[in-house]
């Protein structure tokens, strides 16, 4: 931030995030990637390590909206970093605070979800307000800050999720036009199977066994398979549990009990 006769020079860009008058948004470059300051209130200590990333979209009409909640004190939600459509990458809460992104939720053996992740939101309507594809400029932003968040914190790839995964009842998002197959490709995420397994033939009950083990919440038994879905069977999220369910779960299952590296 440049200053003028020992006076700072502030102003506010049209999201109503701080900049140094002529000098464009206040900005810092940390491991490749350039970020601009945009501070929340909305945080508090951790209880647990980092172990997960969890990626959400921001499901409102704009980012600019989307950006003013997550840092009303009132609204006490947060997020540590927002991916803008065109790439650019706010840093709202410090890495080793808890941000408010996660709510109630669960995976694996972790309850207090905001306590061990770094939250993510990436700007789309969402499915209330004109779900779309995301743009490729956002996605290998969000592809470079997941990498550079994983290798800073040893994350494994099953524990980077979305927030579908860790609240099926509750939320959709980042939904099932979020291209999770960039990440896997580069061992960001878990890829779909390719094997062709035999159906382990499965009832229901047996299907909802095999979640659980992976990490889902099953409590409530279509929402947990329609998250399963979304993030691993896109095309068709019908909560119902069919051969190619049973068979993709089988698959992932399969390398470790937890279905990681």
């Amino acid at each position: 931030m440049r200053s003028s006769g020992g006076v700072t020079m502030q102003r506010h860009d049209r999201h109503g995030r701080d900049c140094a008058i002529g000098a464009g948004p206040t900005a810092k470059r940390e491991a490749g990637l350039k970020f601009i300051e945009t501070p929340s209130p909305n945080f508090d200590d951790r209880s647990l390590p980092i172990t997960m990333i969890v990626l959400h979209y921001t499901g409102m009409q704009d980012g600019a909206s989307a950006i003013a909640r997550l840092r009303d004190p009132e609204a006490k939600v947060s997020s540590h970093y927002l991916v803008e459509e065109d790439g650019t990458v706010l840093r709202m809460v410090a890495e080793d605070k808890r941000a408010w992104h996660a709510g109630k939720s669960h995976w694996r053996d972790v309850d207090d979800v905001n306590s061990a992740s770094i939250g993510i939101e990436i700007v789309n309507p969402g499915h209330e307000f004109g779900y779309r594809p995301f743009p490729p400029e956002q996605i290998a932003s969000v592809v470079q800050l997941v990498a550079e968040i994983k290798d800073r914190h040893e994350i494994t790839r099953g524990n980077i999720v979305g927030h579908s995964d860790i609240a099926p009842v509750r939320k959709r998002d980042p939904g099932e036009l979020f291209p999770w197959h960039e990440l896997a490709r580069r061992r960001l995420a878990l890829p779909r199977p390719t094997k062709n397994l035999m159906d382990p033939g499965w009832t229901e009950g047996g299907f909802c066994l095999a979640l659980e083990r992976f990490g889902y919440d099953v409590e409530n038994r279509m929402a947990a398979t329609m998250a399963f879905q979304r993030r691993f069977r896109p095309e068709l999220v019908d909560g119902e549990v069919d051969a190619e369910c049973r068979c993709i779960l089988l698959a992932l299952l399969l390398p470790k009990p937890m279905g990681d590296d």
